[in-house]
């Protein structure tokens, strides 16, 4: 078979149940996501896929490597933030292998479009990491007018220069889009399959949807919009973003490239203040199911059959080892991959393989193992543990009737653990909010 066309696309801070096709609420206008709803119903998605971590940058460098992300001392920053601008060691190293370098190797074109949250020029960028064009910002948020970052300066890139240009953020991405797909559809380019990396700001703070432009200069102080925003605004900014990958759809079928180009869809972790994450519980920065169950969406109509749903269990750097599989790429055997590839399922949808997954974070010393139905989890020194299968709000603790079950677990987390570098002494904690400024979850 052909090799496909790829577009990867990250949501930011999207939660579990934030779509309709995952259970979401309309909003007051209608339907939130349904171009991604219809991608959904003509395609594959996973109700126990996970994030590698429940902040941004972390599981970017996962998504990246294709790789725990705990092998990376810039991961260890829960997340890397705006005043790392300068640093020659928080980013994404320029000779570690990446899922874009590898794939270029392989024959393919490569872009990046929107966030990159991985380092700062001069030491890190997207071009430095196997994108051959790279437009967005590189900061972890922007505003979605002015394109400035949370310390104020303006963050949005063409390349490795900054660049202006007026509008509304979502939608200077999708645009930017839909031309590399019309491009890419030119004869010329038709013998070389694309890579596009199609990484949203939405619906990640500060609320602001196409119409709330006077927001912009209330923000400039606090990017973290603390005083504002409500679930009807982010309702809309999912559906701008949403709107937009109907027009990158719309693009693929005009070029005739929509039955052979595979489109991945996810959440870069689980959602913040005004998503839903229903039936789960916390959110992002929290390694209880909604901090890292996410949707993920696979949409191949060469391969994929319509209306699947697969239990397969999985995270991010899964799916860069299953499109490295896919374009018949090979990992630099000096960096092997932790990933494990999900092809089998993309093509039968009821396939089904163990795969134990494992996180840490220095926040609140938290740590989580999935086993089958069974996840050992510790919080602030309390250790849980849930059966998910029948429990995914991780209510019932059954730590105290199973402690044999307990013990495994967590004896197989710190045998994990064992194998990975520890978390630097100097690493930062970089929270947004507390609970002095909203309630706890």
């Amino acid at each position: 078979m052909t090799r496909p066309n790829i577009i990867f696309i990250v949501a930011d801070d999207l939660g579990f149940a934030d779509l309709g096709c995952y259970g979401g609420r309309d909003a007051h206008f209608g339907p939130v996501s349904p171009v991604l709803d219809r991608l959904a119903a003509n395609g594959l998605c996973l109700s126990d896929g996970y994030s590698n971590s429940p902040v941004c940058s972390p599981t970017r460098f996962a998504l990246m490597t294709a790789r725990y992300q705990y092998r990376l001392r810039a991961a260890a920053e829960e997340p890397i933030n705006s005043k790392s601008k300068g640093s020659t060691v928080l980013g994404l190293a320029p000779e570690h292998p990446s899922l874009p370098s590898l794939l270029k190797a392989s024959g393919y074109r490569t872009a990046l479009i929107g966030k990159w949250h991985l380092g700062y020029p001069p030491a890190f960028s997207p071009l430095k990491s196997g994108y051959e064009s790279f437009f967005g910002p590189m900061a972890g948020g922007v505003d979605y007018f002015s394109h400035c970052s949370g310390n104020g300066t303006h963050d949005l890139y063409l390349g490795e220069e900054e660049h202006t240009e007026e509008g509304y953020i979502t939608d200077l991405l999708s645009k930017r889009a839909v031309d590399y797909v019309e491009n890419m559809g030119a004869a010329a380019a038709k013998d070389m399959p694309f890579f596009l990396s199609l990484h949203y700001t939405a619906p990640h703070w500060p609320w602001e949807t196409r119409e709330d432009h006077a927001l912009s200069a209330e923000v400039r102080e606090n990017l973290f919009h603390l005083h504002g925003g409500n679930i009807h605004t982010y309702q809309r900014m999912i559906h701008h973003m949403d709107e937009g990958i109907g027009w990158i759809v719309q693009a693929l079928e005009k070029t005739g490239q929509l039955d052979n180009t595979l489109i991945v869809f996810t959440s870069d972790n689980g959602g913040e203040r005004f998503s839903d994450n229903w039936p789960l519980v916390g959110g992002k920065m929290d390694l209880t199911e909604g901090g890292i169950r996410v949707p993920w969406i696979a949409h191949w109509p060469a391969v994929i059959a319509p209306g699947g749903w697969s239990p397969q269990h999985c995270m991010t750097m899964d799916w860069s080892a299953t499109l490295l599989d896919l374009a018949g790429a090979k990992p630099d055997p000096q960096y092997p991959l932790d990933g494990v590839s999900l092809a089998s399922v993309l093509r039968v949808a009821n396939h089904q393989f163990e795969r134990p997954l494992f996180w840490r974070m220095n926040h609140r010393g938290q740590r989580a193992f999935r086993d089958g139905d069974w996840k050992y989890l510790r919080v602030d020194g309390n250790d849980y543990l849930f059966n998910i299968a029948v429990d995914a709000r991780e209510r019932a603790n059954l730590g105290g009737r199973q402690p044999e079950r307990l013990q495994a677990m967590r004896q197989a987390w710190e045998n994990w653990n064992d194998t990975m570098p520890p978390i630097p002494k100097d690493a930062t904690i970089n929270l947004g909010f507390s609970i002095k400024d909203m309630p706890q979850r």
